[in-house]
This record gives C-alpha cells, sequence and structure tokens, in this order.
C-alpha cells in the first residue's frame, strides 16, 4: 500500500472513531419501540423497482425510510391516512432548466411530485458546479439539487465563441476542468451540440474532452447534433451520441429523445440503435417528455451555424450584409422546414403569437421575420415537432426515464411540461391510453433515473433510503397546462416530502425547505437498472492498513421477485467496543465489481437506530491498483471511505 493510500486509510480510521465516539454519548430509541416522525398509512407502495405494488404503511425518522409494513402499533407526530392513494418514491427530474430564484418554493415541481433536479443539462451552466450550487441553496431549497458540468459551457470558456479547432493545450485544460468538477460531485458531463459554441467541436474533439470522465463511470446526457449536411437527421445525431459516449466510456443518454422532420415514424429504428449499443457492451439511456413540442431560443436551432459564429455580436452584423441576410433568411427557411413542420411549427410563448401571425403582419417570409425578431433578443420559442406513434414507442423504451426539460420557475408564459409532465404521464399514457402500467411509468420517474446519473439513496422507496415520497390520487392525477396557459396546475399529487419533512400539501407548497445539494462520488456509478436478476454481494475484512481497528463483514442478497434485500452486516472497532450492526436490510443494487445497499442499522452498545448506506468497489478506479474500498454512510453524521484488505469478498449476479 502506498503512502498516500495508508494516508487516506489512518483519516478515514480516526473519522470513524470520533463518530463511534460521539454515538457513545447520544441516546436512541431500540428498533422495537421506534417513535417515528411520519407515517403514512394505508397507502399502495409503488417502490420504484417497477416490481408489483402492495399495501402498507410507511415510518420515517431523521428524513430516512424507517420501515415499511404494518405500522398500527407506532405513532408519529405527522401521521396521514393516505388509504386509497399511491405512494411513490419522490420524482427526480434529471434534465431540469431550475431558475435559482425558485428553488425555495419550487411549486410548480411539487406540484408534480418532483423532489430531486439536476441542473445543467444541454451542456450549460456554470463551471464551478461548487459554488452554483453553494449560491443556489443560498435562499434554501425546497427540492434537492444536483448538477451536470456542461461540455458547452467548458468550450466556450476555453476555445470561446468562434468556428476553431482548439489546441493539444486547450484540449487538456478543458479536460482538467471536467474532472475538477466530477472531483466536486457532478453527475456526469452534460452536452448539447446542436447549440453554438458546441456546435463546432469535432467528434472526435468531444471524446478527447469528455473523456476525461471515463473512470468516474459516469453519463453524457447530449442534445444531439441535426446538421444541414444530414438533412437534418436526428438517427445521424442520435448516432453521435452514442458512439462519444462509447468511445469515450461514459453512459450516452439520448437527452428529451424524439424523432424530427422527415425521419417522422422511425423511433423503433432509433431505439434498435441503442439496444445494439447496449448489447454490444455500451449501455445507452434515455430520457423523453410527453410533449410533441419543445422550447428553446428562438435562433438557437433555427439561424445556421457559420453565421452564429463568433456569437451574437457577429451574427448580428451578418444580419445588415443584404446578401448575408438573404441567404441566412433562406437557410432559416430550410431549417423550419426540415425540422418543426414550417413556420406553422413556431409559437412565441411571450407574446402568444404564431410565426406566421407575425409573418402576415410584416408582409415577410418566414426567414426574414425570424430575422426581425432575433434583432430584438433570442426570444423563446415552442417549436413542434415528431408524432405520437414515436412518442409512445419512446416513452415504452426500457431505459427512457421521465424528465421534463423544465424545472423550478416563476415564469407564467413558458412550455407547458413546466407545469404538467409528471402528472401527465400518470394521467394520459398510464390510466387513459394505459401505454405504461403504473408501476413502469412510476420506475422510469425514480429508480431508473436514479441508477442513470448514479444516485445510490433516493429513487426507491426501502429502508434505509432517503426520505423523499410522492403520495397521489390516481383516479385525479392529470395535468391541465395548454400552450396558451401554461401555469394551470395539475391535479391529483396529494402530498410530497422531501427529506421527512412535508414540502406540499392540499394543493400547496408549505414553505418547508429540507431540500439538500446532492454530490456524486465515483462510487456512485451511473449503471443500467437490472433488479430482476439474483444478485448478491459479500465481504470481509479491515478498513485500512493491516493493523487497523475497524473490521467489516458483510452479506447480502436478494432475489428478483423480492421487494427487499436479506442479510447481514456488521462494523466493528476493538478500541471502542462499538458495533454497527443491521437490522433491516432495503435494496440491493449491483454492476461490475460493485454493490450499494441501504438499511437500519443498530449503534451498540447504545442501542440507537439509524439509516445506513453501505457501498462496496471491489476494484476502486480511484485507487492505486485499482485496489478493493468500502464506503459507509449512517444518516449524515459518519462518511467512511477507506481501501479495504478483503479476507474473503465476492460479488455475483444471475438470472433467477
Amino acid at each position: 500500500m502506498t503512502p498516500p493510500d495508508r494516508e487516506r486509510v489512518r483519516s478515514a480510521a480516526s473519522t470513524l472513531l470520533l463518530f463511534l465516539l460521539a454515538v457513545l454519548s447520544t441516546s436512541g430509541q431500540p428498533a422495537g419501540n421506534a417513535a417515528y416522525d411520519v407515517i403514512l398509512r394505508h397507502g399502495t407502495i409503488f417502490d420504484g423497482s417497477g416490481g408489483k405494488s402492495y399495501q402498507a404503511d410507511l415510518g420515517i425518522q431523521n428524513g430516512y425510510i424507517a420501515e415499511i409494513g404494518d405500522l398500527s402499533a407506532r405513532r408519529a407526530p405527522v401521521d396521514l391516512d393516505v388509504r386509497g392513494l399511491f405512494v411513490a418514491p419522490g420524482f427526480i427530474n434529471i434534465h431540469s432548466h431550475a431558475a435559482p430564484a425558485a428553488l425555495p418554493t419550487a411549486q410548480n415541481m411539487l406540484q408534480q411530485g418532483v423532489t430531486t433536479e439536476i441542473l445543467n443539462p444541454d451542456g450549460g451552466g456554470s463551471t464551478d458546479i461548487a459554488d452554483q450550487l453553494t449560491r443556489s441553496a443560498s435562499a434554501g431549497l425546497a427540492v434537492n439539487i444536483g448538477a451536470y458540468i456542461g461540455f458547452n459551457s467548458v468550450w466556450a470558456s476555453v476555445v470561446g465563441q468562434a468556428d476553431r479547432r482548439p489546441t493539444p493545450e486547450e484540449i487538456t485544460q478543458m479536460r482538467v476542468l471536467i474532472e475538477r468538477n466530477l472531483k466536486a460531485g457532478a453527475f456526469g458531463v452534460a452536452a448539447g451540440l446542436d447549440y453554438k459554441p458546441g456546435y463546432f467541436a469535432h467528434t472526435s474533439e468531444v471524446v478527447q474532452v469528455v473523456s476525461a470522465a471515463s473512470r468516474w463511470r459516469t453519463n453524457f446526457p447530449n442534445h444531439e447534433r441535426l446538421t444541414p449536411e444530414t438533412n437534418f437527421s436526428s438517427r445521424t445525431g442520435i448516432a453521435e451520441t452514442i458512439r462519444i459516449g462509447s468511445e469515450a466510456g461514459l453512459v450516452p443518454v439520448i437527452t428529451h429523445m424524439k424523432v424530427q422532420g422527415h425521419e417522422q415514424g422511425s423511433a423503433a429504428e432509433v431505439i434498435g440503435m441503442m439496444d445494439r449499443a447496449s448489447a454490444g457492451g455500451h449501455y445507452t439511456a434515455a430520457d423523453a417528455y410527453p410533449y410533441l413540442a419543445g422550447q428553446t431560443g428562438l435562433g438557437s436551432l433555427t439561424v445556421p451555424a457559420w453565421a452564429q459564429d463568433g456569437g451574437r455580436p457577429e451574427m448580428l452584423k451578418r444580419f445588415q450584409d443584404p446578401e448575408l441576410r438573404k441567404r441566412i433568411a433562406r437557410e432559416i427557411e430550410d431549417a423550419l422546414n426540415a425540422r418543426f413542420g414550417g413556420a406553422e411549427g413556431v409559437y412565441l410563448p411571450q407574446t402568444q403569437q404564431q410565426l406566421t401571425e407575425i409573418m402576415r403582419e410584416r408582409q415577410a417570409p418566414a426567414g426574414e421575420a425570424v430575422i426581425h425578431i432575433l434583432e430584438q433578443g433570442n426570444v423563446p420559442a415552442i417549436l413542434r415537432f415528431g408524432s405520437e406513434d414515436d412518442l409512445v414507442r419512446i416513452l415504452q423504451n426500457p431505459t427512457t426515464s421521465i424528465a421534463c426539460d423544465c424545472g423550478a420557475s416563476l415564469d407564467t408564459r413558458n412550455h407547458p411540461r413546466f407545469f404538467g409532465t409528471f402528472p401527465r404521464v400518470l394521467g394520459h399514457y398510464v390510466r387513459e391510453t394505459h401505454a405504461l402500467t403504473w408501476e413502469d411509468a412510476i420506475r422510469k420517474m425514480t429508480g431508473l433515473p436514479a441508477s442513470t446519473v448514479g444516485i445510490v439513496d433516493r429513487g426507491f422507496l426501502m429502508p434505509g433510503m432517503a426520505a423523499d415520497v410522492t403520495v397521489f390520487d390516481p383516479d385525479r392525477i392529470i395535468d391541465h397546462a395548454t400552450y396558451e396557459n401554461p401555469v394551470l396546475p395539475s391535479d391529483g399529487v396529494r402530498y410530497v416530502l422531501v427529506n421527512g419533512a412535508v414540502a406540499f400539501r392540499d394543493g400547496k407548497a408549505t414553505g418547508a425547505r429540507a431540500g439538500r445539494r446532492l454530490l456524486r462520488s465515483v462510487h456512485m456509478p451511473s449503471r443500467p437498472m437490472e433488479l430482476q436478476s439474483r444478485r448478491s454481494v459479500s465481504f470481509t475484512g479491515k478498513a485500512g492498513a493491516p493493523n487497523s481497528d475497524i473490521r467489516i463483514a458483510l452479506n447480502v442478497s436478494q432475489t428478483g421477485d423480492a421487494n427487499h434485500a436479506k442479510g447481514t452486516f456488521r462494523l466493528t472497532d476493538s478500541r471502542t467496543k462499538m458495533t454497527i450492526e443491521a437490522t433491516a436490510i432495503g435494496l440491493l443494487q449491483t454492476a461490475p465489481q460493485w454493490a450499494s445497499f441501504t438499511g437500519r442499522v443498530r449503534l451498540l452498545p447504545t442501542g440507537g437506530e439509524r439509516a445506513i448506506t453501505v457501498t462496496v468497489d471491489l476494484a476502486d478506479p480511484l485507487a492505486t491498483d485499482h485496489a478493493a474500498s468500502v464506503t459507509v454512510d449512517v444518516e449524515d453524521d459518519y462518511h467512511l471511505a477507506a481501501l479495504v484488505d478483503p479476507l474473503q469478498a465476492k460479488l455475483s449476479s444471475s438470472r433467477n
């Protein structure tokens, strides 16, 4: 073991000792007499795994799920009868454009059942996410937030807005910037190669830059690049996303997946591309929202790339050149026709006008009308695309998460997805059309997005998981927001709990600000959601150097048809005579050379009970020689991340 590794072990052991000594001075309730903070009684539990629902009570303590079952003998200050309602994990939006000013209330997201938002999709956002998250949380958070590091922002900060090739030194600078933000907790590297200046990056250059994230085992969501050279082909753009992710060693994520223009009707072919990549060892995922129109800046996807070279000031200069203006107008019309069904497919929410209305007012063709609008500013535009049949196929794809391409917002002129996405899926595509089952739709909003971005302690209703919970009425849940009135609230969500606090009740946010900043570590890999197999992990060894006093022994397994894992976990420290021992195991998740589970533990000799999350990395990608490591989190009081000396270790997964 190298000196740095020994230092890591000594530091981890010291941290654990201090924590255990502190625990000795605290009192805790024995498991059999647990008094909970919140109890949800008589609900129908959908645990986020996609498995069958069941009737049970759910108890919450200290912001974590403590017990699921018959809690008739338990009491809690907040005791809610949710008979006839569905109880699900809080919905996770992995494509969030949340406005910082709206995060303290997040009314539009809570009324959809969303408890977690992952910021900076499409390649945007800050290049210092630690600072961004701190500032975003400064006034309190109604929901949890995490963040990607955006490729476009990284490219712009180093290369600028011009269409030019980066130097080798600039490639290195961008790689360093990406890894720095991964160390700070980024949930992946997001890109929007359809947006400038990311559009100017060659495929090979993108691979060079984002491959800096490969050893972090994370994901690459990308707004695919549609170019005039390919006649704005969605299939070509999606193929590029898969190629970049696969070559860079990341999970490709086809973000807000759609099939546009003349390729409508070919969703099955695109899904086949994803399936072939996954079968070839490059797991590929997606996210989608349940609408046939998107929203972005009017000029972002209509003005040709060459006209945007150098940024907005240079674009405005080109507008003033009569010959260039004619060419730009013509190419704008080509893009509108190929991607959005012509001028009829463009709606401006700020002024509530169709582009065709402005064309009539100005007696100008579409391209000239767009240029005139852009000279005033790059206003938002709702752009129609796609077919219903394609959308249904995309929503049904097993690796597609539901994500709204929206976020906490105070804007009243926006896309209806800001108020309607999640209830629309549940009300329309589950209850009304039966395109999805309740179990699978909820999985796509909870466990699947958690697995895609690497979250290990949210997305499921299991002992030890963070208590993010959404309770809704299956008979009433539906969206009402329209393009003309996008802020009409949805119906059906009754209660939303964020980290155990009731954040939404009786149709309104409560004002609770229990949201947290979520940070991803290397021990939280992006992974397929494979819970249908029998899986197990066993480990016996020492945390740290050979003379360490910390010993860990665990043996956990779960069958594909079981709603929780079984097994044992025990951590002992011979100096303090303290033992941490599992009383209940929640969900076991596995990936190659990696496993994680949550549960409840008893702290001996005090007898107090706490929530725990454990991960086992049999080949830690950041450790010297890929040594084994274990992380242990006991609620918010203690964190152990240490290299281990395994006497025995085994991890397996097989079909039942």
